[in-house]
Order: C-alpha cells, then sequence, then structure tokens
C-alpha cells in the first residue's frame, strides 16, 4: 500500500467534486454548464463543443455558433432537452442563453446542492480512509506487518485524510461565497 496512491484516490473524490461544481450556475455564464448537453449529430450524440464554438461575450449570455447551420435545431432541442434552465434564443446564426440574475431563493437552493456535492466528497474520501486502514489491519493480520507499522500507517492515513477533508471545506467555502455574493 502507497500512501501516495492514498492521496491519489482522494484527490479524485475532490476532482469529481470540482467538475460537478462547474456545472452549478453560480450567477455568471458558464459554458461548463453545457458539458452533459449531447447534439444528435448525424445520429451519434455529440457534445456540442465538437460541433459548436461557444463563447461568453458577457457575464450573463453564451453564445453557441454552430459550424454547420443545420446543427441549428438540433442543438436548440438538445439544450432544451437537457433542462439546464434557460430557453435557447435561436436567432439563424447563433444561439443565445441568457442567464437571469438569481434569486435569493434560488441562491439558498444552489448552496444547499453545493453542500451536498461537498459532503458527497467526504463521503469518497473517508471511504477511501476505511479501505486503506482495513488493508493495513489485514496485513496486520497475515503478519505481513509489525503493530506499530499498522499504527503508523493508520496515522498516515489520517492525516492525508484531515487534510483531504480541509481543502473540501475551503473550495465548498468559497463556492457558496461566489454564489452568494454574485
Amino acid at each position: 500500500m502507497s500512501l501516495e496512491n492514498v492521496k491519489n484516490d482522494m484527490d479524485k473524490a475532490i476532482g469529481n467534486m470540482l467538475e460537478r461544481f462547474s456545472e452549478i450556475r453560480a450567477g455568471r455564464a458558464n459554458p461548463a454548464i453545457l458539458n452533459k448537453v449531447m447534439v444528435d449529430y448525424y445520429g451519434a450524440p455529440t457534445p456540442i463543443n465538437q460541433v459548436a464554438s461557444v463563447s461568453v461575450p458577457e457575464a450573463m449570455q453564451i453564445v453557441i455558433s454552430p459550424w454547420d447551420k443545420s446543427l441549428m435545431a438540433p442543438i436548440t432541442k438538445a439544450i432544451e432537452k437537457a433542462d439546464i434552465g434557460i430557453n435557447p434564443m435561436n436567432d439563424g446564426q447563433v444561439i443565445r442563453l441568457i442567464f437571469p440574475q438569481l434569486t435569493e431563493e434560488r441562491r439558498k437552493e444552489i448552496s444547499k446542492e453545493v453542500k451536498k456535492l461537498s459532503e458527497e466528497a467526504k463521503i469518497a474520501v473517508r471511504n477511501v480512509r476505511r479501505d486503506e486502514m482495513d488493508k493495513a489491519k489485514q496485513q496486520l493480520k497475515n503478519k505481513e506487518i509489525s503493530e506499530d507499522e499498522e499504527k503508523e500507517m493508520e496515522t498516515k492515513i489520517q492525516k492525508i485524510t484531515d487534510e483531504e477533508i480541509t481543502e473540501i471545506d475551503k473550495i465548498t467555502e468559497n463556492k457558496i461565497k461566489e454564489i452568494t455574493t454574485v
């Protein structure tokens, strides 16, 4: 068992949380909100960024310029179907997504969602800790390591876990601040 593997596994949980945070609309237009939107491109589901250029000309607007104008309707349909909470406006040349200002109620809902995702990441980190602690106990039981080595491993694993949980808390706090101050 390598402590670097433990840290990498825990970092994956944080990376997953960050990816999911990027899809949450915090008041400013963020192209990451379109990551899960798939367009039917000649029968194959294709991400929007592979069939169009996506730009943010203003803080509250995303502009999608399809490379093939015949994709205007399928892109519009895909955005509506994805239920991201914004109605696309198709002017024949580009598709605009205009983000309304967040209400206080919506900010609270988003903050709850952020906290939930944060808790899921903490649970994932703790699961890695539990699995690694179990491995250390099994190694002790199989007489592969001594009790002192097992205690040292557990201490190091707990230290890494505490650092990762602290990082999750900082990231969450910053995201909530971003949501409530926009």
